[in-house]
């Protein structure tokens, strides 16, 4: 419980835990950011990274001469992009293998036709929109794999989709993380992010179960 809750404080309060992990490691930083947003998109067992406040943070950073916004942009388009990739193909291995039991109650094999199906027809929008959506984002390559996705369409998308995700977030928090009312009030503001994300895939799920 309390890994978990120091957890939920570096979350809440990156805006001071962040300036202090650079001044203690230096370039070594971009190394971690590296990682979390890589196993954010990459690994289907880490959703719970955080993705949108972290990225608008190292932005309001970056505007302050703390880190160097190019290489910033450069290095977590190509971690979001490599992470995106890399579950692409874990669900592709694998996906087949764990769908293949007809008999299991969850994981049956017609899901895994229904998201072929899916992804044949709304795969390159499905697959941008994913990325501004936490947890989702995490969960959309896999399925994308999982539904064997054309991988030279998937690739487009999913470079547009990690280029518009990383440069909506780390250009807005260069421009607007450091006007004082957003600075004053960073954490709401970074809690107001996840709710915002979170708020249409909600709003989708609470539809579908008043509809069904």
């Amino acid at each position: 419980m309390e890994l978990l809750l120091s957890f939920v404080d570096l979350v809440l309060h990156l805006d001071k835990y962040l300036p202090l992990l650079i001044q203690q490691y230096g370039t070594w930083i971009y190394l971690a950011l590296f990682l979390v947003i890589f196993c954010e998109t990459g690994l289907v067992v880490t959703p719970f990274l955080p993705g949108d406040s972290l990225l608008f943070v190292t932005g309001a950073l970056a505007a302050t001469g703390a880190m160097e916004p190019q290489w910033l942009l450069l290095l977590l388009v190509s971690a979001s992009f490599l992470g995106d990739n890399t579950n692409y193909w874990i669900g592709r291995l694998a996906g087949p293998r764990i769908f293949r039991s007809e008999a299991s109650r969850f994981l049956k094999r017609d899901y895994l036709d229904k998201t072929h199906r899916f992804y044949e027809k709304h795969g390159g929008k499905a697959v941008v929109l994913a990325r501004f959506f936490p947890i989702i984002r995490t969960f959309a390559p896999f399925v994308a794999g999982m539904g064997s996705m054309d991988y030279r369409r998937y690739l487009a998308f999913s470079f547009a989709g990690g280029l518009c995700w990383v440069g909506f977030f780390v250009l807005g928090g260069y421009f607007f993380g450091n006007i004082p009312v957003v600075k004053q009030n960073l954490t709401l503001v970074m809690l107001g992010i996840v709710v915002v994300s979170l708020l249409p895939g909600a709003l989708g799920y609470l539809r579908h179960r008043f509809q069904s």
